[in-house]
């Protein structure tokens, strides 16, 4: 079992920063795939950046490409999402999300391949 705790989240103005962690214990797995998602009010999930944690590949949404980077640190067993630049638009609870699937040749961006999940840290960005 593999437990996610998200921090960081917060209020912040349009052009802002802000970073989120998510802290992972229990069963961690060195070649699995975490990611970032988030669930706006009366949308439906949407899928952020995904990072492969062998190789630290990235894949990230058009919407946030330039903006946001992820990363990890398997020492800490820690993934970031840095984000800048932020936009009204990026108003969401954000998640993180983990699997021990890997797959060198695609990026898992779909929320059903993804097997634990944090519980959730708001983002608010004022206009």
């Amino acid at each position: 079992q593999v437990q996610l705790v998200e921090s960081g989240g917060g209020l912040v103005q349009a052009g802002g920063s802000l970073r989120l962690s998510c802290a992972a214990s229990g069963r961690t797995f060195s070649r699995g795939t975490m990611a970032w998602f988030r669930q706006a009010p009366g949308k439906e999930r949407e899928f952020v950046a995904t990072i492969k944690n062998n190789d630290g590949d990235t894949y990230y949404a058009d919407s946030v490409k330039g903006r946001f980077t992820i990363s990890r640190d398997n020492g800490k067993n820690t993934l970031y999402l840095q984000m800048n630049n932020l936009k009204p638009e990026d108003t969401a609870v954000y998640y993180c999300a983990a699997t021990p699937l890997y797959n060198r040749n695609l990026y898992y961006t779909g929320g059903s391949i993804y097997t634990y999940w944090g519980q959730g840290t708001q983002v608010t960005v004022s206009a």
